[in-house]
């Protein structure tokens, strides 16, 4: 679709009226599972003369040994380092030096690597993934200097920060048993701890094609596809081991907690409410993202207006932290100046009462729904948008068809269905409230 097009489209969205509904052409997924166990999705697109590769290992920060916090994001380093057909960096010279790009990220569920390259050279990057997806070398050199790195990165975005730690803390200290409560980023001290020979099992165990999709959407003919497919990933063997799980279930909360924490040159506190969501696959996720909508993500929404606009915060801000075992429903709010955490608390919790008691009117209810459904259009503009969208529907619904039914479950959601969770969710007695402030100073939160 051009883009002049779209951008037509998306207008033409924010004015519906409230009863009518967007009907959004599927998309013409393939799927099939090779004998040793990877997935493969392919959408041949041909608006544009490119192709975005993207293969999903179904390893995150919540499958990291225990004592070794950090490892799949540091894994997601070393996947750029010298395998035994290729020399490091390589992945760089076959994307940007022909006008592409590649990149990788690391969640708690997964870890993703992705390349957008001119569509002619699809078959040299199969060929690299398939290479890296077996043949890393895992050697001293290359785990040490990417270890570094991440303690590096855990230094600059997290001890750095003024608000760093704040958000670190916001994960830490809201699960009690589940491995999400140790992030994706790192521990300084664990991976000082770690040795090479603890990172190539970690290879060996996760690094595998029955732990693999390989998502391809672009221009490129579906048969040649195949061929090529077969060429490269179905030559690799299935390991015999069997893939670790996490098995530890997040209980449901006791009661209401609360928790005080400092750091250096915090200037404004702030505070943080959080409570237990459902997993990615249930049916309450589409009404929590349209209640996001609602109270966050713009100057007209419920938070802004109760908080930022009066005065109380400087920003303010609602998140649904979408993970596959048990999601995060997540306030938080920085100070403005001569404010304190008790009044950001109690304008935040003022905003959610209001949501419980009361059903959102029809217009707001349809602007938040005509905004997500507008960014889902507008995210799916480009071969590796759909390819994104795609990952996700497999990442968190477990099936890649679950992208064409994204946008419809989104306008199904009613007034009733965003009143239901938030009574079901935002309960007074299962809140945690983190106080955040300044190192040495009087805390504000008493």
């Amino acid at each position: 679709m051009k883009k002049v097009t779209l951008l037509l489209l998306v207008a033409a969205i924010l004015t519906i009226p409230v009863q009518a509904q967007v009907k959004v052409a599927p998309m013409n997924i393939k799927h099939r599972t090779l004998a040793n166990g990877l997935n493969v999705v392919s959408l041949v697109e041909t608006s544009s003369p490119t192709v975005a590769i993207h293969v999903w290992y179904d390893v995150g920060g919540k499958n990291d040994p225990p004592g070794r916090s950090g490892f799949a994001h540091m894994f997601e380093h070393m996947m750029f380092k010298s395998t035994r057909n290729m020399k490091s960096e390589m992945m760089d010279r076959l994307t940007e030096d022909i006008g592409g790009f590649n990149n990788a990220s690391t969640w708690d569920d997964f870890t993703n690597y992705y390349e957008v390259v001119p569509s002619n050279h699809l078959e040299r990057l199969l060929w690299a993934e398939s290479d890296r997806m077996v043949n890393l070398n895992v050697d001293e050199a290359n785990f040490s200097s990417e270890r570094e790195v991440v303690k590096e990165e855990y230094r600059q975005s997290v001890l750095s920060q003024t608000y760093g730690r704040f958000f670190e803390y916001i994960t830490s200290l809201s699960y009690a048993v589940h491995p999400y409560k140790r992030g994706v980023i790192g521990n300084l001290d664990e991976l000082s701890a770690a040795t090479r020979a603890d990172a190539e099992a970690f290879y060996k165990t996760f690094y595998r094609p029955d732990n693999a999709w390989l998502i391809v959407v672009g221009d490129f003919d579906q048969a040649q596809f195949d061929g090529w497919v077969d060429n490269y990933f179905g030559p690799l063997a299935k390991p015999s081991g069997s893939i670790p799980r996490v098995t530890e279930t997040e209980p449901e909360r006791a009661d209401m907690k609360s928790f005080e924490r400092t750091a250096p040159r915090v200037e404004f506190p702030a505070v943080a409410l959080t409570y237990l969501g459902p997993p990615s696959k249930s049916a309450d996720i589409p009404a929590l993202r349209v209640a996001e909508a609602i109270m966050s993500g713009g100057e007209s929404t419920r938070l802004y207006l109760d908080l930022v606009r009066p005065g109380i915060a400087q920003e303010v801000n609602y998140y649904n932290d979408l993970r596959v075992d048990r999601t995060l429903l997540v306030y938080y709010a920085i100070a403005a100046e001569g404010k304190t955490t008790v009044e950001m608390q109690n304008a935040i919790l003022g905003v959610v009462s209001k949501m419980q008691k009361v059903a959102v009117p029809n217009m707001e209810l349809q602007k938040a729904k005509n905004q997500l459904v507008a960014q889902a259009l507008k995210s799916r503009e480009n071969n590796d948008g759909k390819a994104i969208e795609i990952e996700r529907a497999v990442a968190f619904l477990g099936d890649p068809a679950a992208v064409n039914s994204e946008i419809s479950r989104l306008q199904a959601v009613t007034a009733a269905d965003v009143l239901r969770v938030m009574k079901k969710y935002f309960p007074a007695n299962k809140r945690y409230v983190i106080n955040y402030g300044r190192e040495g100073g009087e805390s504000d939160a008493k």
